[in-house]
């Protein structure tokens, strides 16, 4: 299901992802590569048009930058206006999730990141969610860390084994699974304390961002609001921490 990028290894380095110039970009898209994301700058004429046609086609990220941005990304080889970004794994759709919890015979577990922009909370959480036996993670499109090598090597290969949707919307791809009668919750300073609250069924767990926690409009669809007692003088922990303390109790609950 999954096939890890062609000569790929945890320690692949910034400049082997990078495909750079129209001419090696097309080809990519064409062989079918996994490229994770294609920098364009929106002045440049000629094929960039054909490169942005195909990688929609594809579903692939396309982010418009300037021309200070490419060069620094090339580090001096020629770009001609488009850089493509190799991603450590293929990507999945959300409603496959639940297919595979439904193969398995097992109530879906599925934790969704909002707005993850630090590649290694990113790891880290997929690592941890797949030796918590969760089913899959859920990223946005936009504002969100993806499956860069740098994601690959924090997760320590869970990256290949653990499947993940990339959705252009959140809070559809929550309305979708609440449909499939998943219970949403949501991580926030202002919930229940995470052990007081009954989690079992098919769940979707919401990690919110580093600094911002969970959007309004997410946090307004959750069924349940979950927190962590906090006894320190800080009062919040790193997300992927926070996302592992979670899920962990979903697994004790689960066993019971």
């Amino acid at each position: 299901m999954r096939k890890d990028l062609e000569n790929n290894n945890a320690d692949s380095s910034w400049e082997q992802q990078l495909i750079v110039g129209r001419n090696p970009v097309i080809e990519a898209l064409k062989a079918d590569r996994l490229i994770d994301t294609i920098y364009v700058n929106p002045q440049a004429t000629g094929s960039i048009s054909l490169i942005c046609k195909m990688a929609k086609d594809k579903g692939i990220l396309v982010k418009q930058v300037n021309e200070i941005k490419l060069n620094n990304m090339a580090k001096g080889a020629s770009h001609q206006g488009v850089i493509a970004v190799g991603a450590c794994a293929e990507y999945v759709e959300a409603d496959q999730l639940l297919r595979i919890a439904v193969d398995k015979g097992e109530d879906p577990f599925i934790i969704i990141c909002d707005e993850i922009e630090d590649p290694h909370n990113l790891g880290a959480i997929i690592r941890t969610a797949e030796a918590a036996g969760a089913h899959g993670i859920i990223i946005p499109k936009r504002r969100s860390a993806s499956l860069s090598h740098t994601v690959f090597k924090t997760s320590a290969g869970a990256a290949s084994w653990l499947p993940v949707a990339r959705v252009a919307n959140l809070a559809s791809t929550v309305d979708m699974l609440k449909k499939n009668g998943v219970w949403i919750y949501g991580t926030d300073g202002s919930g229940q304390s995470y052990d007081s609250v009954k989690l079992d069924g098919p769940i979707g767990l919401i990690v919110g961002s580093e600094g911002f926690g969970m959007s309004r409009l997410l946090k307004d669809k959750c069924d349940f609001l979950l927190s962590l007692p906090m006894a320190g003088k800080v009062n919040s922990l790193n997300a992927s921490v926070a996302a592992g303390i979670f899920m962990y109790e979903i697994v004790r609950q689960r066993k019971k």
